[in-house]
């Protein structure tokens, strides 16, 4: 039951907060969370703003059984699968899940687009400044390269 397991929580729809709260409620095993981040949609930016959370977790889950959990969490919350990069009640990513390397075709893992979206880099580098097992570079550098025009700001909540 150790950490290093990572996910990103993020919400655009009703009380974002609440949503966010949900979440970690109902996955549970939470070690450490960071503050809450506001940033634009990514990818169909014709919405409301997401919030974003990155929590560390500890589990005796297997990377499969924990994808389950989450779906069963995101759909329990709410989530309706309608359109990719769509508004969403909830939305669970694992990004890490300790050093592991996963490539399946319904999970990969680490999360492929950390390295791209700045609303995931700003919240996880609170927590941490691990290695990115595939690509050899700490946190801090892939925000430090980061190449996203969104902003983030950090919610005082």
């Amino acid at each position: 039951m150790e950490g290093g397991i990572y996910l990103l929580l993020g919400s655009n729809l009703g009380d974002r907060l609440d949503h966010l709260k949900e979440a970690r409620e109902r996955l549970g095993g939470v070690v450490k969370s960071s503050h809450v981040y506001a940033t634009a949609a990514w990818g169909n930016t014709e919405q409301p703003e997401f919030y974003n959370q990155v929590i560390e977790i500890k589990t005796d889950l297997l990377p499969g059984e924990l994808l389950e959990k989450i779906l069963r969490a995101e759909k329990e919350i709410g989530r309706i699968r309608a359109e990719k990069w769509g508004p969403r009640i909830i939305d669970i990513d694992i990004l890490f899940y300790r050093d592991l390397i996963v490539k399946k075709p319904d999970l990969v893992i680490p999360h492929p687009e950390i390295q791209n979206r700045r609303f995931t880099l700003a919240p996880l580098a609170e927590l941490t400044n691990l290695t990115h097992p595939v690509l050899r570079k700490t946190i801090s550098q892939l925000l430090e390269e980061c190449n996203d025009p969104l902003q983030v700001r950090r919610l005082q909540h």
